[in-house]
C-alpha cells in the first residue's frame, strides 16, 4: 500500500516533492511556449451554392440532361480535385510559394484543405432521388486573403463545369438525333426508289394496273371470238360459190374472200400474242405483288421510326435551347466568400495554458510514482493504519544545526520517530 490516504497526505506529498513538480511544470511550460510560436493561425472561408429549380417547368419542357445533381457534382468534385487543376490554382494564387514542397505535397496539402459537402434535397414520397439542394465549397487556408480567393476561385469553377457539362450533354443528344433522322431520311428515299423501279420493271406503275390487264384479255377473247366468227361466215361464203358462173367472176370472188380471211388471221395472230403476254405477266403478279408488300412494310416501319425520331429530335432541340439559355437546373451562389476575422485554429495563449496544466498534472503523476516507489511511515496515523498497532510515545527529530528554515522547497526530516 501507499503512503497516500487523505487529502493531507496528498497536500503533504506535494510539498515534499513540490521541487521535481516544478521543473517538470517549468520543462513543459517552455516546450509548449515554443510549439505555440511555431504553429501558424489557418482560416476558413465558405461559399453556399443553391442547386435552383428549372425556370420551365419539366412538364412543359423537359431537360436532356439526365443523372442525379448528386451524381453530376460527384464527377464535377473529382474533376476539381484532379491533379492539375489543383496545380494550377496553387500556382494562380502563390499559395505555397517559398516552400520546400515537392508537387505531390502540395497536392496533398490541397486535397485536405478544400472540403466540398453537400445537403440533400426534401424527399417526396419514400423514393430517394439523388437530388441535392444545397452545395457548400469550404477553403481552410493560412492567410485569409488566400482563403477567400481559393473558396471563390472553387466556385466558380463549379458552376462553370457544371454549365459546360450540361450543355455539351445536350449537344451530343441533339447531334445523336439528328444523325439518326438524318439516317433514316437516306434509308426511306432509297427504299421508295427502289420501289419505284421495281414498278417501272415490271409494269406496275398504278394499283389498278392487274385489274385492267384482266379486263384487256377478256376483251381480247370477245374479239378473238368475233374474228372465228367472221373467219366462219367468209369460209362458208367461199363455199359456196356458183361454180356456173364464169370462171373469172368464181375466183374473183374466192380471191377476196381469201384475202378478207388472211386479214382475220393476222388479227387473230396479233391478239394472241397480246393475250400470251398478258397471260404471262398475270402468272408473275403474285411474285410481284409480294416484293411490293415486302417493300410496303419497310417503309412503313421506317416511316414510324422516322416520325419517333423526329419527335425526340424536336425533345433534344428545346432541351439545348433551355440549356444554351440557363433556363434549367442551375447552380446558383447565394453567400459568397467573406475574408474571415479569426483564425479556425486554437490560439497560441490556450495552447500554453493547455501545455502548463498538462505539465503540473504530469508532474504531480511523477510525484507520486516516487512515493510509491520509496513508501516511507511517517506519522503515527501512517504507523496504526498499517500495522494495526498504536504507538505509545512518538519521538520527534530535532535539527538543532543551523538557522530552521521551513517551507515548499524545504526538505523536511524523513518524519518523526514512534516507538511503542
Amino acid at each position: 500500500m501507499g503512503p497516500i490516504y487523505s487529502f493531507l497526505d496528498f497536500i503533504e506529498m506535494l510539498r515534499r516533492r513540490a521541487l521535481l513538480i516544478f521543473v517538470v511544470t517549468c520543462l513543459g511550460a517552455v516546450m509548449a511556449f515554443f510549439v505555440a510560436l511555431q504553429k501558424k493561425h489557418e482560416y476558413e472561408s465558405s461559399v453556399v451554392i443553391q442547386v435552383a429549380q428549372p425556370k420551365v417547368a419539366d412538364d412543359l419542357a423537359s431537360s436532356t440532361v439526365d443523372g442525379s445533381s448528386a451524381r453530376r457534382i460527384q464527377l464535377i468534385e473529382q474533376r476539381l480535385m484532379a491533379r492539375g487543376t489543383l496545380l494550377e490554382i496553387a500556382d494562380q494564387f502563390e499559395l505555397y510559394q517559398g516552400l520546400p514542397l515537392r508537387p505531390s505535397e502540395i497536392v496533398d496539402l490541397m486535397r485536405r484543405s478544400i472540403s466540398i459537402t453537400g445537403v440533400a434535397a426534401a424527399r417526396e414520397g419514400f423514393a430517394d432521388d439523388g437530388s441535392i439542394s444545397v452545395l457548400t465549397i469550404t477553403a481552410r487556408m493560412g492567410s485569409p486573403e488566400h482563403a477567400q480567393l481559393v473558396a471563390d476561385e472553387f466556385a466558380k469553377r463549379t458552376i462553370d463545369l457544371d454549365v459546360q457539362s450540361r450543355i455539351e450533354q445536350a449537344r451530343e443528344t441533339l447531334q445523336f438525333f439528328s444523325e439518326k433522322e438524318s439516317a433514316l431520311a437516306t434509308g426511306l428515299n432509297e427504299l421508295e426508289r427502289q420501289m419505284a423501279e421495281y414498278r417501272d420493271a415490271h409494269e406496275v406503275t398504278l394499283p389498278g394496273v392487274l385489274e385492267l390487264r384482266r379486263n384487256e384479255i377478256s376483251q381480247i377473247n370477245e374479239t378473238l371470238l368475233e374474228l372465228a366468227r367472221d373467219q366462219i361466215e367468209l369460209r362458208r361464203a367461199a363455199g359456196q360459190v356458183n361454180t356456173n358462173e364464169r370462171q373469172a367472176t368464181a375466183q374473183r370472188k374466192l380471191a377476196e374472200f381469201n384475202d378478207q380471211i388472211a386479214g382475220l388471221d393476222d388479227q387473230i395472230a396479233l391478239l394472241t400474242a397480246r393475250k400470251s403476254n398478258l397471260e404471262q405477266s398475270l402468272q408473275t403478279s403474285p411474285q410481284v405483288e409480294r416484293q411490293l408488300g415486302t417493300y410496303m412494310r419497310q417503309i412503313q416501319q421506317l416511316q414510324s421510326e422516322y416520325n419517333e425520331i423526329i419527335q425526340r429530335r424536336n425533345e433534344a432541340e428545346v432541351g439545348f435551347r433551355l440549356e444554351s439559355s440557363s433556363r434549367s437546373e442551375r447552380l446558383t451562389i447565394i453567400e459568397p466568400a467573406i475574408l474571415p476575422d479569426l483564425p479556425v485554429t486554437s490560439g497560441r495563449k490556450k495552447l500554453v495554458i493547455l501545455g502548463l496544466m498538462g505539465s503540473f498534472v504530469l508532474g504531480v503523476a511523477l510525484a507520486f510514482v516516487k512515493e510509491l516507489q520509496h513508501p516511507v511511515l511517517r506519522t503515527a496515523e501512517q504507523l496504526e493504519r498499517e500495522t494495526g498497532l498504536t504507538p505509545v510515545v512518538t519521538i520527534p527529530e530535532l535539527i538543532t544545526d543551523g538557522p530552521k528554515r521551513r517551507g515548499w522547497f524545504t526538505r523536511r526530516p524523513k518524519g518523526d520517530t514512534a516507538t511503542l
